[in-house]
């Protein structure tokens, strides 16, 4: 039985077959080679996807012209004629699972790196963006204006997106989308904020609309009426001076009939303040921009809309299509964290189906730089390895034994069920779940409920044996006589050594957020973290006063950190006004108050409190790790997750993979 009969339903454009409409939204997973062309590990990475149901995959920034648009490692370059035999062996491989491929072609402009291409960047005028200004002050140079596009430059570049979609029809693709938003070069044409010409390329909307329409015409002109293109858009640019989705609805009129199918989008990606809008983090709500796609469909119903934003499951995207908001749904981190999810749905495995996290563990890997990875999918940075997304069985079935019970444990487990061996879990704890368990508890966090329900029951089902309330000793596993061990027994929280630090009312801040235990009506938080200002959103949002002290002088240590971005933590707390006081130092506790020190200024202060939550960082259960390490051979004894260094769920979960994947 269709459960969902919408998102499954094909549809033909031009004679090209779309399965069902699921799409792909563009990633760029730095697996081309040096030349900018399709590898081989491109290739694997993206044939699970295409083999997961999905319709149709769209590689995310693939450029016109490498040797002047570039800003990231690893692009795809459509600049000339060599890039075709690579790329038809992509476009067969889809093709071969009935996924239809597709570039997501592009010239980022004024974000191109003049470092990297080696000379400054073109854009529609010459301004000098905050990307330059930020690159500028991380090398201590000065920033480089990019030059205003002379009418010739015009010309060539509209002849290179036309070049570009012919060589992806060549290489035997049948559809291809056309970047027109987040700021990139076609927008900046397009939007006040970057474009200040004077001539017929700038002014009003009809001549800021110009340099697109050249490139759709020339585009069509190339490809013929027998393939389809996909034009991105950013419904608003969200920027004060940007172009608002007034302007934009005038913009779509001007260029629909050129298009078959329009993209969606928000934001722009150049300042990071703008990037939130196209690549939402777990703060933010689900299908954040399908209100766009939806108004559009209703001002242009003629017009195919694909919608992209947070969309996290066949569910969602069933009800988008169903209720007309969008005709395609487009995702990419889900599909990135499963690249089955659509088959899964499809055969009524919901239930195991891998949730995405929002954690943007995978564009962080990007700008590392490092090729793609994710939290959640530990295969995804492992392809070349494992390139068709399966873990072999093992030669040897062993018995090992896997310590603790939360995210790298679990993973262990189900990493080792896979291989095929005997594996027997111990958790001292009444349930599974670890730290996920403490993750998940701020209610704003469904995404990581989402995971720590599927880590959990994927653990139950699995062929491993599960011990819970079981604290272990050395003893206990040496009697088992296991052939490998893994010890993901994590870390405890840090308690600092002053006075006060050990009385009953001080408290981890998960506990008191969870109510494991008992918390006051004046709270202090005691470190301004992750940790720490989660468990201050949350229990003010229950009623309570907290203030949060932080040694550091401000709170940067949030960029990007697991549950969002510095920018959404810190707006939630000051919508919630909650004070946090930067640059100071705690230095002892007592029955009715907390005293700490202003760093800046060495004065003392006195802030009431009945209830102090420490949040200062994990220490790892090293003394655990000693005692239980002689229990089975020592070259067989591995250290996963928080047990060998504190970190995050990626690191927990990856970590657990590659060990146990080589046993």
């Amino acid at each position: 039985m269709n459960n969902y009969p919408h998102v499954f339903e094909s549809i033909r454009i031009r004679g090209v077959d779309f399965k069902n409409r699921i799409e792909m939204a563009p990633p760029s997973p730095n697996r081309a080679d040096r030349d900018g062309r399709v590898s081989r590990e491109f290739i694997d990475w993206f044939k699970p996807i295409a083999e997961g149901g999905t319709a149709m995959i769209h590689v995310g920034n693939s450029v016109i012209d490498r040797a002047e648009s570039s800003d990231e490692e690893r692009q795809l370059d459509l600049g000339t004629d060599g890039c075709i035999l690579p790329l038809s062996q992509f476009a067969e491989m889809c093709e071969s699972f009935g996924c239809q491929a597709s570039l997501e072609i592009n010239h980022c402009g004024m974000d191109s790196d003049p470092l990297r291409i080696g000379h400054p960047a073109i854009s529609a005028s010459a301004i000098i963006t905050p990307a330059e200004m930020e690159r500028a002050k991380a090398s201590g140079r000065e920033p480089i204006p990019t030059m205003e596009m002379s009418h010739a430059k015009i010309k060539e570049t509209v002849d290179k997106y036309a070049m570009a979609a012919y060589r992806c029809q060549k290489a035997g693709m049948k559809v291809c989308m056309i970047h027109g938003g987040h700021g990139n070069l076609i927008s900046q044409f397009a939007s006040t904020l970057f474009n200040k010409r004077t001539d017929e390329y700038g002014g009003s909307l009809e001549n800021r609309a110009r340099f697109c329409i050249e490139v759709l015409d020339a585009v069509r002109a190339k490809v013929g009426e027998n393939f389809v293109i996909e034009f991105r858009i950013s419904a608003d640019e969200i920027h004060p001076d940007g172009m608002h989705f007034e302007e934009t609805l005038q913009f779509i009129e001007l260029i629909k009939d050129k298009i078959d199918i329009l993209h969606v989008s928000a934001g722009i990606h150049g300042d990071f303040a703008y990037m939130r809008y196209w690549w939402q983090n777990s703060m933010m709500d689900r299908m954040y921009n399908v209100h766009f796609a939806a108004d559009i469909k209703k001002r242009f119903p003629d017009l195919l809309i694909a919608t992209v934003g947070s969309i996290m499951n066949i569910k969602d995207a069933e009800e988008i299509i169903a209720s007309g908001k969008a005709d395609f749904v487009a995702m990419c981190r889900p599909l990135i964290a499963d690249p089955a999810m659509p088959r899964k749905y499809a055969l009524g495995q919901e239930e195991d189906h891998r949730p995405c996290i929002r954690c943007q563990y995978c564009g962080k890997r990007l700008i590392m730089p490092r090729v793609i990875g994710c939290a959640v999918n530990p295969l995804c940075a492992n392809i070349d390895e494992f390139p068709y997304g399966k873990i072999p069985k093992a030669e040897l079935k062993r018995k090992v034994g896997v310590v603790g019970g939360g995210p790298a444990g679990i993973q262990a487990l189900l990493t080792l069920c896979e291989r095929g061996h005997e594996v027997v879990l111990y958790e001292k704890a009444d349930q599974l779940g670890g730290n996920v368990i403490t993750a998940a508890s701020p209610k704003f966090k469904i995404d990581m409920q989402d995971y720590r329900d599927y880590l959990i029951r994927q653990a139950e089902k699995s062929a491993g044996t599960i011990q819970l309330n079981t604290e272990v000793t050395a003893e206990m596993l040496g009697a088992e006589q296991f052939d490998a061990l893994i010890l993901a027994v994590g870390a405890d929280p840090l308690i600092p050594n002053l006075p006060g630090a050990d009385l009953p009312h001080v408290h981890w801040a998960p506990d008191g957020e969870m109510g494991r235990v008992a918390v006051g009506e004046q709270v202090v938080i005691v470190g301004g973290g992750a940790i720490g200002i989660e468990s201050a959103i949350e229990l003010t949002e229950k009623g309570k006063q907290v203030t949060v002290l932080e040694m550091a002088p401000d709170l940067s240590n949030l960029f990007m950190t697991a549950s969002g971005t510095m920018q959404d933590l810190l707006e939630k707390v000051e919508a919630l006004k909650i004070p946090v006081i930067t640059s100071a130092k705690l230095k002892s506790i007592d029955a009715q108050a907390v005293y700490y020190e202003e760093l800046t200024t060495g004065t003392e202060h006195t802030l009431a409190a009945d209830t102090v939550l420490l949040a200062v960082g994990m220490v790892p259960r090293h003394q655990l790790v000693d005692e239980l390490r002689q229990s089975a051979p020592p070259t067989e004894v591995f250290v996963v997750g928080d047990a060998i260094e504190v970190g995050n769920i990626a690191e927990a979960v990856n970590s657990a993979f590659k060990i146990a994947v080589h046993l």
